[in-house]
């Protein structure tokens, strides 16, 4: 067994839900390779795609590497249970149940419009309306925009605000941008949202096993 292999076996994230937000930043595509990743951790892992992320990458490539169906829209045909092998508990808001589903949502890309969104309570999509409602779970962003979007002084306020209300940030990084400059906005890599959702992932066994009637969600 390779060390990859072995290190994905011992993962913390096995058997979690795991909730993928993707909005419309360049470094979208990276969010196929975390897909990917947190699938061989073990973690069962649903997609929700904002219009702008599906117009840079194709909601077939999450589809493809999760094995499960892209959420794009609060008003899909398919019910919301078609995409698990889980049983209906009654008729729940779609918004709500994604949100009592999931152990962790991450958004990678996090973009200044979704951040904004988180921070305000903006309820105007599904990835949106889905934070809104998982304010008691564990958020984590993974934030990415132009180095001045960044420095921006109401972005920054909004930052402080998701922080104030719990969620957790990894990133961004300097590097150079989609823009060609150099500078802070930069998506982090794949692999340190991973090391930093395995410490959450943690945490949140650790909780558990301390607090094992704790548990509401039904799990698979």
């Amino acid at each position: 067994m390779s060390a990859l292999a072995m290190s994905e076996k011992r993962s913390s994230l096995g058997g979690l839900h795991v909730l993928l937000g993707v909005t419309g930043g360049i470094a979208a595509y990276k969010a196929v390779d975390l897909a990917s990743r947190l699938r061989r951790a073990g973690a069962k892992v649903n997609t929700i795609m904002t219009e702008n992320a599906c117009r840079l990458v194709c909601p077939k490539s999450f589809e493809v590497v999760t094995g499960s169906a892209v959420l794009t829209g609060l008003w899909e045909d398919r019910p919301v249970y078609s995409l698990w092998d889980e049983q209906a508990e009654g008729g729940k808001p779609r918004h709500v149940d994604l949100a009592d589903w999931a152990d962790i949502v991450v958004v990678a890309p996090a973009t200044a419009n979704i951040i904004g969104k988180a921070a305000n309570g903006i309820c105007d999509d599904l990835l949106s309306t889905v934070l809104c409602a998982a304010s008691a779970k564990s958020v984590l962003l993974a934030p990415a925009m132009n180095n001045n979007m960044w420095a921006n002084v109401a972005v920054q306020r909004n930052v402080q605000t998701v922080k104030k209300m719990g969620f957790e940030l990894v990133g961004p990084v300097r590097g150079r941008l989609a823009c060609g400059t150099e500078g802070w906005g930069r998506m982090s890599e794949p692999q340190e949202i991973m090391e930093t959702m395995e410490k959450i992932a943690s945490k949140i066994k650790k909780h558990e096993a301390r607090n094992p009637k704790s548990e509401t969600n039904s799990k698979s």
